[in-house]
């Protein structure tokens, strides 16, 4: 019986090919060596989610490309062969962060992503979200007990799992107290089919309310807020974040390229391309607003900065947001392996804090009473 040793060599990439040529031929086998790149290139920059004790990438992967139906066709219309490729191009690039909802594509995308992730489901975070939308005189959306507790049972079935490792309200729904919903999210943590409970789109005065209501009756308390955040999009500066930072509570910026509007592909002087989200969905100019002239400007700037680090516009509207106090991961959504490789992109490189500081003065958001500097300021 003999034994055979391996060995894992990780060298420059200069160094790859000299190492090769200088092997004994009776041990080549024997020895696997890397170029250092490959191990660079799946480098991925892990933060603390809040006060969870959980590690996740700061780039987490959105679903709502996944399916493409009902309104969520403008999003993306990826089936289970393109997302098993994305996903599995995310997986293997670091990313351990996935986002859904029961509301994306109807279900579909969570069924996707259970299939794509398959046995690597254990591996990593997933958040799922729960429909806050209202449809009249049905019980099958909204904050309700009932609601709540039918959707994490068909999104358990629909992901291929026993447990959500974040489970989030979606919105708020002002027809059902915060009391009723806080209750059935922490009765689904004590019963391990939810791990954490967090909430999307809310409020600073939501937020706030939610988290006294738990740390009263001593329930589970949000520790995520999902929202927008972007650098065309900067109004969770003014009381979110602040607040967030002083509970503990981890930003998951969604957007943060503002429906493809900062990634370089709109210009002054230039047709705007067609089958996008800002091309084709009616509600588009309300979700994601913008001046088209501020939108140039801040274009111009971004595609200065990413010539000087060799990358694109897109990367540098992402490692902003990554900069900025309070923001835990950005989450992206993709329709290409192209767009996932530029996104993923990012994590090789920062901005310097001259760079943050010409982005941060040109996008300044209007700050008036209470929200002046000198009034932010700890006492």
């Amino acid at each position: 019986m003999s034994l055979r040793i391996v060995l894992y060599l990780w060298v420059g990439e200069n160094m790859f090919h000299c190492c090769l040529g200088q092997l004994n031929p009776a041990i080549k086998h024997r020895v696997c060596i890397f170029p250092q790149r490959l191990i660079e290139e799946k480098t991925m920059r892990i933060r603390w989610l809040g006060k969870t004790g959980l590690q996740v990438s700061e780039i987490c992967f959105g679903t709502g490309s996944f399916g493409g139906l009902g309104h969520f066709k403008h999003t993306g219309t990826l089936k289970q062969d393109d997302a098993d490729r994305v996903v599995s191009m995310a997986l293997d690039a670091g990313v351990n962060f996935f986002n859904t909802a029961e509301v994306y594509s109807q279900g579909m995308a969570e069924e996707i992503l259970g299939k794509a992730l398959g046995s690597r489901r254990k591996d990593v975070i997933i958040i799922s979200k729960i429909s806050y939308h209202i449809k009249p005189g049905q019980n099958t959306a909204g904050l309700s007990r009932k609601h709540i507790v039918e959707a994490c049972e068909a999104s358990l079935k629909r992901l291929g799992t026993d447990y959500i490792d974040v489970y989030q309200a979606h919105g708020l729904d002002p027809r059902t107290s915060h009391e009723i919903t806080i209750s059935a999210m922490n009765d689904l943590v004590h019963q391990g089919k939810v791990r954490y409970i967090g909430c999307s789109n809310y409020a600073a005065w939501n937020l706030m309310k939610g988290l006294a209501i738990s740390e009263k009756n001593r329930w589970e308390k949000f520790v995520t807020l999902e929202a927008m955040y972007s650098l065309a999009a900067r109004w969770l500066e003014l009381e979110l974040i602040p607040a967030c930072l002083d509970q503990g509570v981890a930003v998951l910026a969604y957007s943060p390229l503002h429906a493809g509007l900062l990634t370089g592909k709109y210009r002054r002087g230039q047709p705007w391309p067609q089958g996008t989200r800002i091309a084709t969905q009616p509600d588009a100019p309300e979700k994601w607003p913008f001046d088209k002239e501020k939108l140039f400007s801040i274009i111009d700037e971004l595609t200065k900065i990413a010539q000087e680090h060799q990358g694109s516009v897109a990367q540098v509207s992402l490692n902003w947001v990554l900069q900025k106090p309070g923001i835990c991961s950005a989450i992206i959504g993709v329709r290409t392996p192209a767009q996932l490789e530029d996104n993923l992109g990012a994590m090789k490189w920062r901005l310097s804090d001259d760079e943050m500081a010409r982005l941060d003065k040109l996008t300044e958001p209007e700050r008036g009473n209470p929200y002046v500097n000198r009034l932010m300021r700890p006492s």
